[in-house]
């Protein structure tokens, strides 16, 4: 006998899209050196502002509380400490959202709770995903061999597909503001959502991750929906609102009344947790606290609308140019059609070749992403105004 492998890891792509991506900068660095100073990256949803004062100023006072006696703390509970889960409660309310604090679970980032909350649904589930989709999504599910089926969207749905009896799924995956497609989707529409999974006796997992861009009635939480609690969980982070891609924390939200099959989820969730998850580190959860702070909130606030004014710039090019998005508004994503019918990575390769300037290809993004491509507005103010005017020289 030998150990067998999980051959279902043998059924997805060998190469992640952003390792792909990376290895072409490197190969075109190498094949032109004397550009290689004028790359601009606009691709790779990562942040590029410093973590506020006020974060940096919670992270130095909680580790020197760790170098005291009095202060230290070792193991903290593994679903969070109360003080970071009140912070996040009190955030909730001005949604008209209440959560108990035991509903809700510190992680290091929604990334790892999105593939980990897998642990609690049988592998003969049906899993639906959008198409473009965040390709953790799918290849989380195929890892484990589940049966996955798309809700394909397009130009004519705004990239906002919406409930369909062929989309019969038991467990559904929902982003908004979406990753990679900016897309939000409103009231109504998350209702009849809502509504489709109640209907199906289905669970929906809604990435919540980019919630600190929407503006005006857009919902911030799908918990605003009524009857949501009963069929959703919902996965949050502090990488895109306060800067925490590099210090690592989220939170996911495991309703009480989350039921299924006589079992408990809110429960199933906290034995997973406490079983495989020693929790997140007690100074980052200050620093997270920090965010909530009157001061910690005027400072993120700032850090988010330097990146909405980098999307204006990238949207205000795109709309002199008189080519279709969607995003920039709610979300720091663009996701625009290629100029000229280019399909994605022939548009990838000719934006670098041409502009200097490096996106996202749609088509990494699935079937529905041909032809499309992912700006960023995570950049500073002079590469993005920079790289709209290289992308105007060239393709106006």
């Amino acid at each position: 006998m030998s150990a067998q492998i999980n051959k279902n890891f043998l059924n997805i792509s060998q190469s992640y899209l952003f390792a792909e991506i990376a290895k072409r900068i490197r190969d075109w660095q190498a094949a032109n050196p004397e550009h290689a100073s004028k790359l601009i990256r606009m691709g790779i949803g990562d942040v590029t502002r410093p973590l506020p004062e006020t974060v940096v100023e919670a992270l130095v006072k909680a580790s020197r509380e760790m170098g005291v006696a009095e202060t230290f703390h070792g193991y903290g509970p593994e679903q969070g400490y109360d003080f970071l889960k009140t912070a996040i409660q009190n955030y909730y309310t001005r949604f008209h959202v209440a959560l108990e604090q035991d509903e809700i679970f510190i992680s290091d980032g929604a990334k790892s709770d999105i593939g980990n909350i897998l642990d609690l649904f049988s592998v003969d589930n049906t899993v639906m995903v959008t198409d473009p989709v965040y390709p953790v999504y799918v290849d989380t599910n195929v890892m484990a061999g589940r049966k996955i089926i798309y809700a394909y969207s397009s130009e004519e749905n705004g990239f906002l597909p919406m409930p369909a009896p062929e989309y019969k799924a038991d467990l559904i995956y929902l982003c908004s503001p979406n990753n990679p497609t900016g897309a939000v989707y409103n009231r109504e529409q998350l209702t009849a959502w809502v509504n489709f999974a109640r209907d199906n006796g289905s669970i929906i997992l809604f990435d919540a991750a980019y919630e600190c861009f929407v503006t005006g009635d857009l919902p911030h939480s799908i918990y605003e929906i009524p009857g949501a609690k009963e069929v959703a969980i919902e996965f949050c982070s502090f990488s895109k609102k306060a800067g925490f891609t590099g210090t690592r924390c989220g939170y996911t939200v495991v309703p009480y009344a989350l039921k299924r099959d006589g079992a408990d989820l809110n429960h199933m969730w906290l034995r997973r947790q406490t079983t495989k998850f020693n929790g997140v580190s007690y100074i980052v959860q200050r620093a997270a606290e920090a965010v909530f702070t009157p001061e910690g909130e005027k400072q993120i606030n700032e850090n988010i609308q330097y990146y909405k004014d980098n999307a204006k710039i990238i949207t205000d090019t795109l709309d002199r140019m008189q080519i279709f998005y969607t995003g920039g508004k709610n979300s720091p994503y663009i996701w625009m059609k290629c100029p000229g019918g280019m399909k994605s990575w022939d548009f990838f390769n000719d934006l670098l070749e041409k502009a200097y300037v490096v996106g996202t290809p749609g088509a990494g993004f699935g079937k529905s992403g041909e032809q499309f491509f992912r700006l960023t507005a995570f950049s500073t103010h002079e590469n993005t105004e920079e790289a709209m005017r290289r992308f105007e020289r060239i393709y106006g």
